[in-house]
C-alpha cells in the first residue's frame, strides 16, 4: 500500500480542499518546496503562487494562493492561505482587469502605504496570471 498525506487547504473564507495525496507541491517564500508522506516537520510563509496536489489515483489537483502558511507534519500538509481558489474557478479577464488597477493605484499612490498596497496586489495578480497561463499549457 503506497503512503500518502491528508491534505487540507483553507482560505479565510472557506475550506477549499479536502484528500489524501501522495505529494504536494508549494511556493514558500523560500523556493517551490516538495512535500511527500514523512517529511519532516517545517512550517513556511507561503508567496502567491500555484499549489499543486498529486491525488494517489494520478490526478492533478491546482489551486492559486495569494500567501499564507504552510505546515507540514509526517502525514499531514495543511495550507492556510490569505486568497485561495481552485485552478478551474481562475478568470482571466479579471485578474487582467484587478492587474490594471493595482498598476493604476501605484501610479496614483499618494503615500508610502498606498504604494505597498497597491504594490502587493500588483504582485498577487500577476502570479494569479502566471497560474493561468501555466494551467492553460496543461
Amino acid at each position: 500500500m503506497a503512503m500518502t498525506l491528508h491534505v487540507d487547504i483553507a482560505s479565510a473564507e472557506e475550506e477549499i480542499h479536502s484528500g489524501t495525496a501522495e505529494a504536494v507541491f508549494a511556493p514558500a517564500e523560500m523556493g517551490e518546496v516538495g512535500i511527500y508522506p514523512r517529511h519532516a516537520p517545517l512550517l513556511a510563509q507561503l508567496k502567491p503562487g500555484e499549489v499543486r496536489v498529486q491525488t494517489s489515483g494520478g490526478e492533478e489537483l491546482f489551486f492559486f494562493v495569494s500567501g499564507g502558511l504552510l505546515e507540514v507534519q509526517p502525514h499531514i500538509v495543511t495550507i492556510l492561505a490569505d486568497t485561495a481558489i481552485r485552478a478551474k474557478d481562475l478568470d482571466e479577464a479579471q485578474a487582467v482587469e484587478a492587474e490594471q488597477r493595482a498598476k493604476k493605484a501605484m501610479q496614483d499612490a499618494k503615500s508610502d502605504i498606498e504604494f505597498a498596497k497597491a504594490k502587493a496586489e500588483l504582485a498577487q495578480q500577476m502570479a494569479q496570471l502566471r497560474a493561468i497561463k501555466k494551467l492553460r499549457k496543461r
